[in-house]
């Protein structure tokens, strides 16, 4: 028996791992005194670099962990440990304000290109998100569950895209008490949805009995 994630589930665990909730703040200090034609350019590059790179490292992991002959159940039971801990960091940040732009941060390259290379890791890309994508496309067992997968990837980076651009206007106010309660809820429904996918990977091993 191998677990079986539906398409909003998958669509929350890389909302998560790899949406806008997590990268609006360091994304704001980073480009902060930018106008926002350059932020924009930035924007777009750092989101075709990342939905690119998040998709080709998500195979690659995938056809690793093949000849590595890693099982389903042990990926079951990592993926749902990288979850557990991201859905707690996601809850932990909300006692965390955000900072001012640290004056002391080197400034980005002038070239759109080369600032969105310096945004991508951790900001606008995290490991733990390629993790989840790795994880995800390791289970996948047809090609239709695939495309659903890096739909959902697609999907979650345009998001970050629309975030990147609005950025200014999302942090202020009620938007931002909003944003900071979305990602609470978030949180802990992933806390818990990766407490279930642990338990499922440890019956795929024959560890435990239903």
């Amino acid at each position: 028996m191998t677990l079986t994630l539906g398409p909003p589930e998958i669509f929350t665990i890389f909302f998560i791992t790899l949406g806008p909730l997590k990268m609006l703040g360091p994304f704001v200090q980073r480009t902060h005194g930018l106008d926002d034609a350059l932020v924009r350019k930035i924007a777009v590059r750092a989101f075709l670099i990342a939905t690119v790179s998040a998709i080709a490292g998500g195979f690659l992991g995938a056809v690793l962990r093949a000849n590595w002959h890693v099982s389903i159940g042990a990926m079951v039971i990592a993926g749902g440990i990288v979850f557990l801990l991201v859905g707690l960091r996601q809850l932990l940040q909300q006692y965390e304000p955000l900072h001012a732009p640290d004056p002391g941060a080197p400034a980005l390259p002038a070239a759109p290109t080369a600032a969105a290379l310096t945004l991508l890791f951790p900001i606008v890309l995290t490991p733990f998100g390629i993790a989840a994508v790795i994880v995800l496309l390791s289970l996948s067992a047809d090609a239709e569950r695939t495309g659903t997968i890096v739909a959902a990837v697609i999907g979650v980076m345009v998001l970050n895209l629309l975030g990147m651009w609005f950025a200014r206007k999302l942090l202020v106010g009620v938007t931002m008490v909003v944003l900071q309660i979305l990602g609470a809820v978030l949180g802990i429904l992933q806390a818990g949805l990766a407490v279930q996918i642990i338990l499922r990977g440890l019956m795929d091993l024959k560890l435990i009995s239903v």
